[in-house]
């Protein structure tokens, strides 16, 4: 458990991998940008960035300067990550799902495994896990590419894209609601100047991006869970739990192999 780990964003499935590994005893640090625009905040160690530091069932993560794992989590705004050179992570986990491989080599560390599509197995990664909901959620890819991006959200209760609230232009998200409020169809949740955002089901705010972040058009900004249950809004979701089970299960699976 003495394998020092960087996990490359620090979004809701990039968090949920870095709980399970600390919870495990790995050292973890996390990399983000200056201004991560993160939906589900409550479960992303990204929001540390702006509030100081933020605990998600009992994992405590802290923006910090330094890669002090001893306690927390620390999360240091290094969009390049630089700090490689330095830290010299003997695992590396793009967590980013930029569905391209923006930055990854192969061997940058002993160990380098992706999630989700655009990274290849045997090429830009060791291995790559399946992000996209179904039957192959979390299978581990030794070989090749993961599924590719559908542009569809996962559904839930019934409801796929109507449950993703996107931004109607560029500019600045002003919100007048926040993660956990109960929203109706139709009701404003934020606007852009003076072009305001509503939702198009009935459910609970689960997730929104921080206030006051620009944002481009389409961008994803929110997210309306129909099944209306209040918790939801502060656990890791079944989707994110499979997918860091499976970055577990190659790490210790490597391990007993040596």
């Amino acid at each position: 458990m003495n394998k020092k780990i960087l996990i490359k964003g620090a979004g809701e499935q990039a968090s949920a991998v870095a709980h399970r590994l600390f919870k495990c005893g790995f050292p973890v640090v996390m990399t983000e940008i200056e201004k991560p625009t993160a939906v589900r905040r409550q479960v992303s160690f990204c929001s540390a960035i702006f509030e100081g530091e933020i605990e998600i069932e009992g994992v405590k993560g802290v923006f910090s300067k330094s890669p002090d794992t001893r306690t927390s989590i620390p999360v240091l705004v290094d969009p390049e990550c630089k700090i490689i050179k330095t830290y010299k992570p003997d695992i590396i986990i793009d967590a980013r799902i930029m569905k391209k491989n923006l930055d990854n080599h192969i061997d940058d560390a002993s160990l380098v495994i992706g999630l989700g599509p655009g990274l290849e197995a045997g090429k830009d990664v060791h291995f790559v896990v399946e992000t996209n909901r179904g039957h192959n959620l979390g299978r581990i890819i030794t070989k090749g590419l993961a599924e590719p991006d559908t542009k569809v959200p996962g559904t839930i209760a019934g409801f796929s894209a109507e449950r993703v609230v996107r931004a109607p232009k560029d500019g600045l998200f002003k919100n007048n609601k926040d993660i956990g409020d109960p929203v109706s169809k139709g009701e404003i949740i934020g606007n852009f100047g003076e072009q305001e955002v509503r939702t198009e089901i009935s459910g609970i705010l689960r997730g929104l991006i921080y206030p006051g972040l620009e944002v481009r058009a389409n961008q994803k900004i929110g997210d309306i869970d129909p099944r209306g249950e209040l918790s939801y809004c502060n656990t890791i979701s079944d989707k994110a739990r499979t997918i860091s089970g499976s970055v577990l299960e190659i790490i210790l699976s490597l391990e007993s192999s040596v």
